[in-house]
């Protein structure tokens, strides 16, 4: 394990995208249980592009425009929708006291789409792994598989970190309406501007 694939993951992690957005509109809007669930299911999310990076799927999603197009144009679609929810006061920033097992499948739900409906992650890993694993390596399968868990729980200590700084200052945020609507607000425009971001990607 090098030094190079700990600073670059570590980069790549504390970058601000949609899943740590995410994370904190769950600490704020829900608490820190909440937040540490978001900041695993963003977690678990990673997996189908990482399998997509191993097993050489992103290749051909990268040398497919058209397929790459849909699932990006869908992946803005849902960025806008998160958005929308997010002002409606019915996205991951609502501060509502639900039944647990509801608002974990609904907040599962919402992940999966957000990172499944984003084609840039799959083509991210199928070129940053093999970066850290040699070609003529005869274990590279194992080694592959052993970078993902490192990022994935580097992933997951960050976006927990996240959520539970803005679960920490929950108590000052909610109890003022005026912060709420400018949160909701800030928070649905973020969502507009990775959907744009998304937009104008190419492979």
């Amino acid at each position: 394990m090098s030094w190079e694939f700990f600073v670059t993951t570590l980069v790549v992690v504390v970058s601000p995208g949609a899943g740590a957005l995410y994370t904190v509109a769950a600490g704020l809007g829900r608490g820190s249980k909440a937040s540490l669930w978001a900041a695993f299911f963003c977690t678990l999310g990673i997996v189908p592009h990482m399998i997509a990076a191993i097993t050489g799927l992103a290749a051909v999603l990268h040398a497919s425009a058209l397929a790459f197009e849909i699932i990006k144009y869908f992946g803005v679609a849902y960025l806008l929708y998160m958005a929308w929810a997010t002002l409606r006061d019915t996205g991951a920033l609502a501060v509502e006291a639900q039944q647990e097992r509801k608002s974990l499948r609904a907040m599962a739900t919402e992940v999966v789409l957000m990172n499944l409906l984003n084609p840039k992650l799959s083509i991210f890993f199928f070129a940053f792994l093999p970066q850290f694993v040699p070609a003529s390596s005869p274990d590279a399968l194992p080694r592959m598989l052993e970078l993902s868990g490192v990022f994935m729980a580097m992933t997951f200590v960050v976006f927990a970190f996240y959520g539970l700084f803005a679960a920490a200052i929950r108590g000052q945020v909610t109890s003022r309406p005026e912060i709420m609507t400018w949160m909701r607000r800030t928070f649905a425009a973020a969502f507009v501007a990775l959907g744009a971001k998304l937009a104008l990607t190419q492979q």
